[in-house]
């Protein structure tokens, strides 16, 4: 079994309302607590990485899907929304939503684009992220396919 190792540094000074920084790998940022929960909103947060990291994972996981099916991918882009519910003070991350637009060259054939059309509900089954989150995080897919 391979496993990967991932290391995070974070350093955080003071409170609540402080401004910290991490670093992993290539990612290096300030965070704080966002301003939608009564934060500083410096840097990034926990929220927003979460969604990052699903919506990364997703986007990477479809271009491979579709890379090795040897689709005739023309552009693909994606715009990801993730709500948070607030009930009786306790902040809960309750759905990622996935809004993929993904086109294939105009040569394309009706096969391919039904191919495409799977790779799209696929990739979100497929990604370790959203089976990280499975059962904990709502994710709806809402794709635009040309």
């Amino acid at each position: 079994m391979v496993q990967h190792h991932f290391h995070l540094k974070a350093d955080w000074p003071g409170g609540r309302n402080s401004e910290g920084y991490i670093e992993a790998g290539n990612l290096r940022t300030k965070i704080s607590i966002p301003p939608e929960m009564d934060g500083p909103g410096v840097g990034t947060n926990p929220d927003e990485m979460l969604l990052g990291a699903a919506a990364t994972c997703y986007i990477i996981t479809l271009a491979a899907m579709i890379e090795r099916a040897e689709l005739p991918l023309k552009d693909m882009s994606l715009e990801s929304e993730g709500i948070v519910d607030v009930t009786n003070g306790v902040f809960t991350y309750k759905k990622i939503i996935h809004k993929p637009t993904v086109a294939l060259e105009s040569h394309a054939t009706d096969k391919e684009r039904r191919k495409l059309e799977q790779l799209v509900e696929k990739a979100e089954k497929s990604c370790m992220i959203s089976r990280a989150i499975e059962g904990n995080v709502e994710l709806e897919l809402q794709a635009t396919i040309s």
